[in-house]
């Protein structure tokens, strides 16, 4: 089948876009039409963009100016949110708080973590499970709640959209991750990026190559390029820049699994070359963290095994944070 390709700086963005309308109206031929399109991408790239999504331009311009006040705050102000004070792993974290790619210097790169808000008293949280919990809010910004509620509740609402999309894909009931979307896990996470150094440690970049652990990312980008994802055709990097009225959709390591690879999880990294700061806003779609992920039979060639074992969605993520910050 063929799909129309971003153009971009060479080697050439090869990401297929994919006109979401057909996905999100009554017509179950039309959305059949567009998941097959989804499922072409998955299975060559782990990685697609998106338009037509439906997630209003005024609210996304309304996150990114949030995002951008909250990171010019003071860094005392910014600290007194930092995230290590969140038992959910909600808040800041510091400009080179993470390294996620092995042997690489820390990433140049400051974030916010956000998820859905429960508070200290739900029983999930009682509980310990992991990441529920209440957010840390910055009391100087007011405006900045009521715009990350909204994008979190508009970008799940088009997470759950994707899934049925998936299932599609793969031939199967367009209710079949159901149960992976009730009280799913996602996490919002705004980021800067400040200019690459001239002088730059070798290998240090804005953000370490990496596989994304969950389900599905939804990737907002301002207009500075930066994203770059892993071409296993030319065996190299090939930007994937902004694209106005898109989003740059992933798969995680997880729907890997659950599809026996038949599906990838495609290494990435970020790179700010634009000489000025950079903003993106990724939307991480965990899902249900009691739901069960078992390879989904359809993956399975004939006389095929399961490459992975039958595991839960909390006990998956449990491991991806074990593996990355032991």
């Amino acid at each position: 089948m063929a799909y129309s390709l971003v153009p971009g700086p060479t080697p050439a963005c090869q990401l297929p876009l994919i006109d979401l309308t057909g996905l999100l109206g009554d017509d179950p031929q039309a959305r059949i039409v567009v998941a097959e399109e989804m499922g072409l991408a998955c299975r060559d790239w782990g990685f697609f963009y998106i338009h037509h999504h439906g997630i209003d331009t005024a609210l996304q311009a309304a996150v990114f100016e949030q995002a951008r006040q909250l990171f010019d705050l003071p860094d005392d102000a910014k600290r007194a949110l930092d995230k290590a004070a969140s038992s959910a792993n909600r808040g800041y974290e510091a400009l080179r708080g993470q390294r996620l790619e092995p042997g690489a210097p820390a990433d140049l790169k400051e974030g916010f973590y956000l998820g859905r808000e429960l508070s200290a008293e739900d029983p999930r949280v009682q509980a310990g499970r992991f990441n529920h919990g209440p957010n840390q809010w910055p009391a100087t910004l007011p405006d900045f709640r009521p715009a990350m509620e909204r994008y979190h509740a508009a970008m799940t609402d088009l997470a759950e959209q994707l899934m049925a999309g998936l299932a599609l894909s793969l031939g199967l009931p367009e209710a079949y991750f159901a149960g992976f979307c009730e009280n799913a896990m996602a996490t919002l996470r705004l980021l800067h990026y400040p200019p690459q150094p001239a002088q730059a440690a070798p290998g240090q970049k804005g953000c370490g190559a990496h596989t994304d652990f969950g389900g599905l990312t939804l990737l907002l980008q301002d207009d500075k390029p930066g994203l770059q994802v892993w071409n296993h055709r030319t065996q190299d990097w090939m930007d994937a820049p902004p694209l106005e009225g898109s989003y740059v959709v992933n798969l995680g390591d997880m729907i890997a699994r659950w599809t026996n690879d038949r599906y990838r999880s495609t290494l990435h990294r970020v790179v700010n070359l634009s000489g000025r700061e950079r903003y993106s806003v990724p939307f991480f779609y965990g899902g249900n963290p009691d739901h069960l992920v078992s390879c989904i039979p359809t993956c399975l060639a004939p006389a095929e095994a399961p490459r992975y074992p039958s595991v839960t969605v909390e006990e998956h993520y449990r491991e991806m944070y074990r593996r990355t910050y032991a």
